[in-house]
């Protein structure tokens, strides 16, 4: 069996946990913005094809108590690293630091490449290494002095599902419009509707979701490449993975925009993620919108007053989203932003409010549940 750590934004270790469970299998240990876990050579196919919430699944190759550089070489040099890397492979190393005695990120960097060259020498005899064959980026995490030491598998973070060709002016990554969707409890008898659709991600999400349709399906791999997984592995995953898809839903999701240009562009990328029939994307004045009749949720990512908009116009919107909003019967609203005071502008206490991160931005989700 191989131990391997699911990385998330922070909030999300829950969801990426309970994914993992579903997939069959066991966790080992559970900390902010990682999940450590143990399975087969194929899980490193399966999980990086299914995985919603992560953004990378590496190795963990092995993990030590790191006060010093004599530490972190010897710690490093005494894994066995040759399990994975040929003497002609290539083996980049990058990480972080935090709340550790080694802080000098460039330094830890130099120890380990050192290290690891030395515990290939002594395996396969050599003393230089040519770094042309299978690229294996090692990557390492030290906290609070306890260092882990992985191999990426993933590649391009799995965020990037390769529906989406280019952005709106802001957009919301893939692995946070997911949680956002699924936190909403998406219902085939519910319309879905994100009024501020941009670039469509959240609203493709949810029909992704709904469809169960692998994020990872339709993109490639660096571990693909590793001569320690059969390529029939990979074949297999993606096979089940299309074997599950829900053809027949019945789920639609509305993605609107007042700008057309993020109309085309949703569009574009609905069509890119196989989700284009379970929606309905048009031009549309998020102050305007009606509910026809229909039971609705709306999910949506309003400007947040740092790349589109003043803060002024943003917390003028918001009132007039508060106002407008209150119309929509007995809807459910979601509403993403980082904006701190942005319930005492939209006029309503929400009834559950939960901390997210937007890449680097930290945001609330509000979630209103009764619309009055």
């Amino acid at each position: 069996m191989i131990e391997y750590v699911a990385t998330c934004l922070f909030g999300l270790e829950g969801l990426l946990g309970e994914e993992i469970d579903a997939l069959g299998y066991k966790r080992t240990e559970t900390m902010d913005g990682r999940i450590s876990f143990v399975g087969d050579i194929s899980a490193m196919a399966v999980c990086n094809i299914n995985l919603r919430y992560a953004e990378r699944v590496y190795i963990k190759v092995g993990e030590f108590e790191a006060l010093t550089f004599d530490d972190l070489f010897e710690g490093t040099k005494a894994l066995d690293w040759s399990r994975w890397i040929g003497k002609d492979d290539e083996f980049p190393v990058r990480g972080h630091s935090i709340k550790s005695a080694l802080f000098s990120v460039p330094d830890c960097q130099k120890i380990i490449k050192k290290a690891v060259a030395s515990s290939l020498g002594a395996k396969y005899g050599i003393s230089w290494f040519p770094e042309t064959g299978i690229k294996y980026q090692i990557d390492f995490f030290i906290f609070k002095n306890r260092a882990t030491l992985m191999i990426d598998t993933s590649g391009t973070p799995l965020h990037k599902r390769g529906y989406r060709p280019k952005a709106s002016e802001a957009p919301i990554r893939e692995t946070l419009a997911a949680a956002l969707a699924k936190i909403s409890r998406p219902r085939e008898d519910v319309l879905f509707w994100d009024p501020f659709c941009g670039s469509g991600t959240i609203a493709i999400e949810a029909s992704m979701i709904m469809t169960n349709r692998a994020p990872g399906l339709e993109r490639a791999f660096v571990s693909q490449t590793f001569a320690e997984i059969d390529k029939r592995a990979w074949e297999d995953a993606r096979q089940e993975a299309r074997a599950k898809i829900i053809n027949d839903s019945s789920f639609e999701a509305y993605a609107s925009d007042i700008n057309p240009e993020c109309v085309s562009l949703a569009t574009e990328c609905a069509k890119h993620a196989g989700v284009y029939n379970n929606m309905k994307i048009f031009e549309k004045d998020a102050l305007t919108i009606e509910t026809g009749g229909r039971r609705g949720t709306i999910v949506c990512n309003p400007p947040y007053g740092e790349r589109l908009l003043t803060v002024r116009e943003c917390e003028d919107l918001y009132r007039k989203m508060g106002e407008h909003f209150k119309t929509l019967d007995k809807w459910q609203i979601y509403i993403i932003t980082s904006h701190e005071s942005f319930a005492r502008f939209y006029g309503r206490k929400p009834d559950k409010v939960r901390k997210l991160y937007n890449g680097m931005i930290p945001c609330l989700f509000y979630q209103f549940f009764k619309n009055k």
